[in-house]
């Protein structure tokens, strides 16, 4: 078995993992996943270093930090599901539909069927399990193309959030609003406002429940079987299935696991903005897609890690709000910036696969 496992990618890959030297520590070697997060970390630096000491504009201000953790702690927990599912060489393009779905469904039930906050919760979770159960069993049961499945999954997903409710509302149960208000405070980090008074730099709850998922996933990923097989199902189908690996099971997992995100997010979101509306998380999958991809996610499989999303999630944040800082607010300069960082990053990503042939 060990013949045939240094002769396939995905078996390499596993082996790299696993292998250890004479102490009983891991053999140290750059992995490409390694390097991609190196690469993220630098280029997220020296943005942000760069805004602060070029623009300024509040930059220079911590608070400006964990405004973008407050505005993109829903994005960070979707992002790192589609991370999941990309490692295994899929996708899931019903993501920012599921988002919208599970906050419209969360704000009719507590304003119009006087529900609970710990109910709503489970409603949440419940939609992204269902969307990720059905969807995982059709890619990974009935092998069809995870792009077609995400795609009926999107559309159906904004389907029944209009059909759920039709116009835009902002809810008002008193212990969701009361739980939406509530502000962390960051000790030693705040400001001294115009009038001399001391703000505390704050976070939202979604920023802590986003950076457990980050811990979590990236602790899933490294340190157990599930996490090698799905580097090794996206690395090499028919290598893990030498190496004994389940790689429907594997696939379905993935999937699962997104549609979980996908309403941890969903909630998160809602907390976030306490509304429901069917134009919520519009775009929300494309940037879950960039975020991965800009923090070393490969589109084939195979690659990926949970830190570098959510690095990529800061700085596909960072750049947005550094093409707003220098004046430039109309929405098609964004999606231009966007777009060109893309591409410099997917460079990179052919650059570094090309040194290995």
């Amino acid at each position: 078995m060990g013949k045939i496992a240094e002769k396939t990618e995905g078996s390499r890959l596993i082996m790299e993992k696993t292998k250890k030297t004479g102490n009983g520590l891991k053999a140290a070697k750059l992995t490409d996943t390694n390097l991609l997060l190196i690469i993220t970390i630098v280029v997220f630096i020296v943005m942000y270093a760069g805004a602060m000491i070029f623009l300024q504009k509040g930059f220079l201000k911590p608070q400006t930090f964990f405004n973008i953790l407050n505005a993109n702690a829903a994005l960070i927990i979707t992002s790192c599901g589609m991370s999941i599912v990309m490692i295994t060489g899929g996708i899931d393009i019903s993501v920012g539909g599921v988002v919208a779905l599970v906050s419209m469904s969360c704000a009719v039930y507590l304003d119009y069927q006087g529900g609970n906050l710990f109910m709503s919760l489970l409603l949440a979770l419940g939609i992204g399990l269902a969307f990720g159960a059905v969807q995982g069993a059709l890619v990974a049961y009935l092998d069809i193309q995870p792009f077609i499945v995400s795609l009926a999954g999107m559309f159906f997903a904004r389907g029944m959030t209009t059909i759920v409710h039709t116009a835009p509302f902002n809810v008002a149960n008193e212990a969701f609003v009361a739980l939406k208000g509530t502000r962390i405070n960051v000790p030693g980090l705040g400001t001294v406002n115009k009038l001399g008074n001391y703000v505390n730099a704050y976070v939202e709850i979604g920023v802590l429940v986003a950076l457990v998922t980050v811990v979590v996933l990236f602790c899933v990923l490294k340190w157990t079987k599930l996490g090698r097989s799905f580097y090794a199902v996206g690395g090499n189908r028919q290598s893990a299935l030498m190496l004994g690996i389940n790689v429907k099971r594997t696939r379905f997992l993935s999937h699962l696991i997104c549609g979980l995100m996908a309403g941890i997010g969903g909630y998160v979101y809602f907390l976030h903005v306490g509304s429901g509306s069917a134009s919520h998380a519009s775009g929300m999958e494309m940037n879950a897609i960039a975020s991965s991809i800009i923090g070393g996610t490969l589109l084939t499989g195979g690659v990926g890690n949970i830190f570098g999303t959510f690095v990529g999630v800061l700085s596909l944040s960072t750049i947005q709000n550094i093409v707003s800082s220098i004046g430039l607010d109309q929405a098609w300069w964004t999606g231009i910036t966007v777009a060109a960082m893309l591409c410099v990053f997917l460079i990179i990503q052919s650059v570094i696969l090309a040194r290995k042939h």
